[in-house]
């Protein structure tokens, strides 16, 4: 990074609701960027409810977080708080720090949309490599070569996505699936199609249920946890 980005005073604001990761992280970025303003978050609503007014350059964001104080951190959390972010906030800046990275295959096309920088780091890198992807970010570079199911054009439409939640997630039969998304059984059952062939899901003698296997990939391909 140049000389001049280092030297101006950057305003960051990091979510992560582990207080010893979170620590970790401010004190690298303080040591990177000694005249920057950063502000921490534990929770989506802690976030939403600074940002407006701090006006960050960066956020700095792990994927699973709590919605409120006193409530579990979950995936899905993240993962709808950024896409909302990146519809809000089409030039903002974030790297996405965290362990679960393929989850971010659910909002692939609002990534591929986003103006604004956009880098990953998983939790497992280096400070030195975590704080480049910081740099790129902030350069308004995109960063996403890390993610094997983003590159691999695996594309996933949002009902997709909600008849997976709704059944391995939920645990709920189709027709219970049918009445929560307002479709009809033979919808549901054209759903289940589409999503297997996605995910090389087929009908195969000798081989475990195809909704056994569908689970599995779809854990696997990070579009549920």
């Amino acid at each position: 990074m140049s000389n001049n980005l280092l030297q101006q005073k950057q305003k960051i604001l990091v979510i992560d609701d582990h207080e010893t990761v979170l620590n970790g992280t401010i004190y690298a970025l303080k040591q990177h960027y000694p005249e920057a303003e950063i502000r921490t978050a534990q929770t989506a609503q802690q976030l939403l409810e600074q940002l407006p007014s701090f006006k960050p350059d960066l956020v700095v964001m792990d994927l699973s977080i709590p919605e409120k104080v006193g409530e579990h951190d979950k995936s899905d959390v993240g993962i709808q708080l950024l896409k909302t972010l990146m519809q809000q906030y089409p030039t903002l800046n974030f790297t996405v720090q965290s362990s679960y990275m393929k989850a971010l295959v659910r909002i692939k096309p609002a990534i591929d949309a986003h103006q604004g920088g956009f880098t990953v780091a998983d939790k497992s890198l280096s400070t030195k490599e975590m704080l480049k992807r910081v740099d790129w970010a902030l350069q308004g570079l995109t960063y996403t070569k890390d993610l094997k199911a983003i590159h691999s054009g695996l594309e996933i439409k949002q009902d997709w996505l909600t008849l997976l939640q709704l059944a391995f997630e939920e645990e709920l039969q189709d027709k219970e699936i049918a009445k929560r998304m307002l479709v009809s059984d033979r919808t549901v059952r054209h759903y289940w199609t589409k999503v297997q062939d996605v995910l090389d899901v087929y009908p195969d003698e000798g081989k475990k249920n195809i909704r056994i296997q569908t689970e599995k990939r779809a854990r696997e391909a990070g579009l549920i946890d």
